[in-house]
């Protein structure tokens, strides 16, 4: 069970890094906010439950199906 629940929780990190700080990175070089980091400055602490957070698009267009982003969907 401590298995399961640490291999979660490593899910749960990649799909809050986004496409990782490569990305992030260059939403802050465009004075751009991540989603996240803008529902974090909207909502009052602790009052935000993220549903959904491992969804993947099903787009194959422009070589989408070669980019798989948790939370992405």
């Amino acid at each position: 069970m401590k298995d399961i629940l640490r291999r979660l929780e490593e899910r749960r990190a990649e799909a809050r890094a986004g496409g990782g700080q490569k990305r992030i990175d260059a939403q802050h070089a465009k004075g751009k906010l991540t989603a996240r980091e803008r529902i974090e400055l909207l909502l009052d602490e602790g009052s935000f439950e993220e549903f959904d957070m491992f969804v993947e698009h099903d787009s194959h267009d422009f070589g989408m199906d070669k980019q798989k982003i948790p939370g992405d969907g």
